[in-house]
Formats: C-alpha cells, structure tokens, sequence
C-alpha cells in the first residue's frame, strides 16, 4: 500500500489553496471587468443623451431662426405689393379721392350763389375739386413713397449677411418709383402748375 507522507499531503494542500487563490483572482478580475464595462456603457449612453439633447436643441434654434426669417419675408413682401399698390392708386385714383371731389363740388355750389362771376363759380365748383383730388392723390403717393423706402432699409436693421428677396427689391423700388411719380404729379396739379383752371374771361 503506497503512504503519502506528510511532505506529499502538506504539498498537495499548498498546490490546492493556491489554486483557491487563483480562482478567487480570476472571479474578482472578471466581477472588476464586468462593472468597468458597465460604467463604460453607461458613459456613453450619457454621452449620446447629451449630443442628441445638443442636436434637438440645435435643430430647433435653426427651426425658430428660419421661421422669424420667413415671418420677416412675408411682412416685406405684403410691403412691398402695399407700396407698388398705393403707388398705382395715386395715379389712377381711388374711390376715396373721387367722394371727396364730388363733396368738395357739391359744397361749392350750395355755397356760390348766383350772381357770382363766372371765375368764382368756375374755382368753387371745379378748382377746389380738383385740389382735392389732387390732395388725396398725392397722401397715397406719400404713403407708397415711405413704404417702399421702409421695405428697402429693413434688411439693414436685421440679421447681417442675409440678402433681401430680388423680387422683394422690385416691387419696393417700383412702389417707390411711383409714388415720387404720384406725388410730383399730385403738387403740379395742387399749385395749379399743371393742368390749372381755365380762364373765364
């Protein structure tokens, strides 16, 4: 029958109770492994959380800029068509302007009797008319004027670097452009220069 002697045994039992040791090592290792793993995901789900947040926020500052940029388009551009409009109007007339020089003719005669001369009934009847007309004519030549104007100094009180629409720039000189033209036209008329009543003698 084979002996162990107590070298054998005490060997034996020192082999064993390292391999216990290593074990434990390992176990440990692996449970340090598994939490470094764990932090490292939830840092970079962290991470990834955080730049979508930076992206949600950036995208929707992008979408609040582009939406007051397009609220200031519409705004010139209804500028711009009122401008060009009124411009057209104090050519033309409007029904404003032709009450008031009806007004202004009923008035003159109610008030001019009879046995005036010619040139007093001609100016009361038909002179102050006229100026009226021309009055109104040349307050929307006016207002065509400072719109246009308006609309085209907008883009320098604004965000720099963003370019006014070309049509925008169109329609606001053209509005411009006719209300000097109304409005030239409206004081000639007015003063009599142009177009003035006729002599009665």
């Amino acid at each position: 029958m084979g002996t162990k002697t107590v070298d054998e045994a005490g060997t034996e039992s020192g082999t064993e109770a390292k391999r216990d040791e290593e074990k434990v090592d390992v176990t440990k290792n692996r449970a340090a492994d598994g939490a470094t793993e764990a932090e490292a995901v939830e840092d970079d789900t962290a991470d990834a959380t955080a730049d979508e947040t930076e992206d949600g926020d950036e995208v929707l500052a992008e979408e609040g800029t582009e939406k007051a940029e397009g609220s200031t388009g519409v705004g010139q551009g209804a500028g711009a068509v009122v401008s060009a409009a009124l411009g057209l109007v104090s050519l033309t007339g409007g029904w404003i302007g032709t009450v008031a020089a009806a007004r202004e003719t009923l008035v003159g005669q109610l008030q001019t009797s009879s046995s005036a001369s010619v040139a007093t009934q001609i100016k009361e009847v038909y002179g102050d008319a006229w100026q009226t007309t021309a009055l109104w004519a040349g307050l929307f030549a006016l207002t065509a004027l400072i719109i246009g104007v308006v609309v085209l100094a907008r883009p320098a009180f604004g965000a720099p670097g963003r370019p006014q629409a070309p049509w925008i720039k169109s329609v606001s000189w053209a509005g411009v452009a006719l209300g000097v033209i109304g409005l030239l036209l409206a004081v000639l008329k007015y003063t009599d220069a142009l177009l003035g009543l006729p002599s009665a003698s």
